[in-house]
Formats: structure tokens, sequence, C-alpha cells
């Protein structure tokens, strides 16, 4: 006895830019879900008794969702912002954990530490002590005051100022907690910058699925979606959970009137 035709699990999802010339097909990775949904519009007509005449069905929208398990910030432009020159190599980084050594303490009404000498520093995240962890409150002006206070100079940016006043608690090379973010051009990462656009603009993209059980002796099913535009992109962070984005889209005819071509590896 044969062993009917079946599929199991969500299979490979490659989405191609169709509204760009020589849109790049991207893998949506490692697609934990994948689902077509098919929803007509019905009218029935009634006479005297109590069932329809005659049913009829006018309009179809057709909609799916993808949830993937991994963050690419290349697929949500082309699935979702469809932005150009939008992403780019290099990474806006946080400073966690990281402490940096006071300069000195005495005869200065400012304690100074430069955070932005081996880094390109972006902005202030905050500044604890490391022996509470309670926070420092950030001032423009008056650190000779009292303690607790610190000072980021607008001119120097990643110089920080503390209050002489601090000289009993801190001394000079005392680590100091301080959270900052900082860019990097470097070849790893990417950097997805999302700008207001006009209404109306958006990416379309046609959706490749493959799926094959028992690989590489099962029998594949191959869905071609023609055009498709996103409707919705949500990112769900919890704890004791992965976050997956996961999107949701419309289908549409392209120009030749093709909506979705399935391809079944038997005759039945």
């Amino acid at each position: 006895m044969s062993v009917p035709f079946a599929t199991f699990g969500p299979g490979i999802l490659i989405c191609t830019r169709t509204d760009i010339t020589n849109g790049t097909p991207v893998n949506v990775g490692y697609a934990q879900e994948f689902s077509l949904e098919y929803a007509g519009t019905t009218k029935q007509l009634f006479g005297q008794n109590q069932l329809p005449l005659v049913v009829a069905r006018s309009t179809i929208k057709v909609t799916g969702k993808i949830k993937a398990a991994v963050l690419s910030g290349i697929a949500m432009n082309n699935l979702f912002w469809g932005q150009t020159n939008s992403t780019a190599t290099g990474q806006l980084l946080w400073t966690i954990g990281s402490t940096f050594s006071l300069s000195t303490v005495s005869g200065a009404s400012t304690v100074p530490i430069q955070v932005g000498s081996s880094l390109t520093f972006d902005a202030d995240l905050g500044v604890t002590y490391a022996s509470n962890g309670l926070p420092f409150r950030r001032v423009s002006t008056g650190l000779e005051t009292s303690s607790g206070l610190y000072s980021v100079a607008s001119t120097a940016p990643g110089l920080y100022g503390f209050s002489a006043a601090d000289s009993t608690n801190l001394s000079a090379g005392t680590t100091m907690p301080i959270k900052v973010t900082y860019s990097s051009t470097t070849a790893t990462g990417t950097s997805l910058l999302i700008a207001n656009q006009l209404i109306g603009t958006s990416p379309t993209f046609q959706l490749d699925y493959y799926t094959n059980l028992n690989q590489p002796t099962g029998k594949a099913f191959i869905v071609r979606c023609y055009a498709a535009i996103a409707s919705k992109l949500s990112m769900q962070f919890k704890l004791e959970d992965f976050q997956m984005p996961e999107y949701e889209f419309d289908l549409f005819a392209n120009a030749a009137g093709n909506l979705v071509n399935q391809v079944f590896p038997e005759n039945s």
C-alpha cells in the first residue's frame, strides 16, 4: 500500500520584491508558520421557503501569515517597509555591563570620564553606583553642589562629569557602570532606519514556498504567490520565549491575471 501524499512542517519561504528592478530573493528565515486563507463573500436568494433557492459567491479575499524564527532587517524591509537605501552595514550598540574608570578626583570641581575615545558615542542611557546600583541624576550645571549628579558634555560627546562631592565615595581608578549607545560601522550587522513615507508607499513581492516530507526521497509541494502586499508586521518580546516576527499579507492577481500556482506531486 502506497503512502498517501502529505506535508509536514513549515517548509521554506523565499520572498522577492516585484515593485523594483532585479529584486533580490530573500529567505524569510527558518519559517515557523505559513498559512493561506481564501475567504469569499456569498449572497443567498430566498423565496417563500426557509432555505435559499440559490447561493452565489462574489469577491474572494486571499490573505496569508508568516512567522519566522530569525530577525532579518533585509526581510522586514523587503516584505513590509520597502524603503530605498534604508539598510546599511553597521550597528547601534549598547555598553551593557561595561564600566569606565575615573581619571582623577582631587583638585577638580568635576571628575571626568571619557567613554567616546575608543567608540563613536551616540547617546547617554544613565549612570549607577557600582556598589549599590542606585542611579545618578543627570544635570547640565551645578555638579559641585551635591553628590549623585553627572553631566554629559555637549561639545565633547562621551565626556562624563561627576561632582567632586562624590570624592568620599569615588577615587581615581574607580569604575562606574555607564550605559551608552555607540555606533559601529564594521562589517558585522545591519541597521534598518525606518522613515516616514507617503501614504501608498509599499513593496509588493512574490512568495515561493517549498516543503518536502522525508527529504530527499519525499514528494515536494510547491506554492507560488505571484503578487502580495504586507498588511501587518508584529514583534512580541516575552519572558521565557523566543521573539518571532510575524507578517500578515494580502494576495492579488498579477498583470497576467494569475494569483497562485500550487504544484502537487501526484495526480490526485
